[in-house]
């Protein structure tokens, strides 16, 4: 909901929690009281993003991949009914609340959706399918933008209405997710039910023949320590996943800490510099949502041809540059006024760089730099940085910003760039690679010994070869996989 601007949505809820503190106490609310209510309202979505980021690996372990997100759509639903209902009922407890169970939703929604894509997706376009995922987080900033508008429901008599509108992508999904098949990845590997998950292959596939496919993941669950999942613990002990680890960590934190939401608190402000009519700016901030979700499409488009690594160390780069030109015309455009142009053309690069690479492509390496055994764990750290990241930013950007005031830019452009530094000299491609090849690639940094002979035979099953138990590998079967 970046316009039914934040500024006019927080005058609304505060009307509406005063009315509703009147009511019930016959006087006005305090502006410490209104201020202390509204916080809550915007940080309790951060609480429960942590809180669905720490139990997705639970669900996902007991429900599969599809079965959580089944899950997490009910908690979607509820959600849009508290947020919809909440002025109607007289209640501000209910707003709370609903923003805590959306926040819950999404935390276990950034989890196992991107898992679940990644495990079902052939290699070839695993990164263009993954992109999906941010494509339509930007199409929903979008969608908000214009649902936010005041010939539709930008007033205050229907901002409920844009509040509980999250539950019909809800029952969209709800309609089509159960005639999806469950992940054969997760099928094959963790409840080995081999009939299910070629019928799953199958299925994602259009073909009848999928031995190859089933032969790999065999062979990714051959070289394995272990066939069990493991525990966040077991993965910060494993010295093979060391600086997977850190990457995740390093990737999900620049993801929120380079500086994407302070961008929104100037937007609005460079407009009335530059001169707009308070009436016309909603539409102008349109451009905003709309060059997201360009950016992200180009992003899916080119992701198989360019790669991961490219598309991040440009992404946090152009941000960097952005950041800094944009500091500069902050500053010059009280002295000329033209040069609020040339910063908010500079809010769109930073909008446009960062959903070229930053805005999807980390969810896609937290499924893509783990085995198996070690995925969900890895979700659920990528999940905690995250939202962790994200409520840090909301807590500290108004200090940041009164400190620094124009200046508050630069701190981010230090994020971007050491983000994109440590991408540069640690992170393979991972395109079009198994994900036994992607864990092989990190072994030299990792400092463990990647030629065990479970290993390369996972590595490189051929016609005719024997594995060290003197078994022939699928006689005719090659590994060519799509997967």
């Amino acid at each position: 909901m970046k316009d039914l601007s934040t500024a006019t949505l927080l005058a609304y809820i505060k009307a509406f929690y005063n009315e509703t503190w009147i009511q019930r106490y016959g006087k006005p609310a305090g502006p410490e009281v209104l201020t202390l209510l509204w916080s809550v309202t915007v940080s309790i979505f951060a609480i429960g993003g942590l809180v669905g980021a720490l139990g997705a690996s639970f669900l996902m372990k007991i429900l599969g991949r599809k079965g959580a997100l089944l899950l997490n759509t009910s908690l979607a639903l509820m959600a849009a009914v508290l947020l919809a209902l909440g002025e109607r009922a007289g209640s501000f407890e209910m707003l709370i609340l609903g923003r805590f169970v959306i926040g819950v939703d999404s935390g276990i929604g950034l989890s196992a959706l991107p898992m679940y894509l990644g495990e079902i997706s052939p290699r070839q376009i695993r990164g263009f399918i993954g992109q999906f995922n941010s494509v339509f987080m930007c199409f929903g900033v979008f969608t908000g933008q214009v649902l936010g508008l005041p010939e539709i429901l930008g007033q205050e008599s229907r901002w409920n209405y844009l509040l509980g509108f999250v539950a019909l992508p809800a029952l969209l999904q709800l309609c089509a997710l159960p005639f999806l098949p469950e992940s054969p990845r997760f099928l094959l590997m963790e409840r080995r039910d081999e009939a299910r998950a070629r019928a799953a292959f199958q299925a994602f596939l259009g073909k009848e023949d999928v031995s190859a496919e089933l032969e790999e993941v065999h062979a990714e669950g051959r070289a394995q320590t272990t066939m069990r999942a493991a525990s966040v613990g077991q993965l910060l002990r494993c010295r093979a996943v060391r600086w997977q680890v850190v990457t995740v960590v390093v990737t999900m934190a620049c993801y929120q800490l380079c500086g994407l939401n302070a961008i929104w608190y100037y937007t609005n402000g460079i407009l009335r510099e530059a001169g707009f009519a308070e009436n016309t700016i909603p539409y102008i901030t349109l451009t905003t949502g709309g060059v997201e979700t360009l950016a992200a499409i180009c992003s899916g488009l080119v992701i198989e041809r360019i790669g991961r690594r490219p598309l991040l160390i440009f992404g946090f780069s152009s941000m960097a540059a952005s950041f800094s030109l944009l500091t500069i015309f902050l500053n010059l455009q009280a002295r000329v006024p033209w040069m609020a142009y040339l910063s908010f053309g500079c809010i769109l690069a930073v909008i446009a760089s960062f959903c070229s690479g930053p805005g999807g492509i980390p969810f896609i390496l937290t499924g893509e730099l783990f085995e198996q055994s070690y995925r969900s764990a890895a979700f659920m750290i990528a999940g905690t940085v995250n939202w962790l990241s994200n409520f840090s930013v909301g807590l500290l950007f108004p200090f940041i910003q009164e400190a620094l005031q124009t200046y508050c830019f630069l701190v981010f452009t230090v994020f971007c760039l050491l983000g994109a530094g440590y991408l540069y000299f640690i992170l393979p491609e991972t395109k079009n690679k198994t994900f036994l090849e992607i864990s092989q690639s990190f072994s030299k940094i990792n400092r463990v010994d990647c030629s065990s002979p479970e290993t390369e035979i996972a590595l490189s099953v051929k016609p005719g070869a024997k594995d060290t138990m003197g078994i022939r590998k699928s006689e005719a079967v090659e590994m060519e996989s799509s997967f």
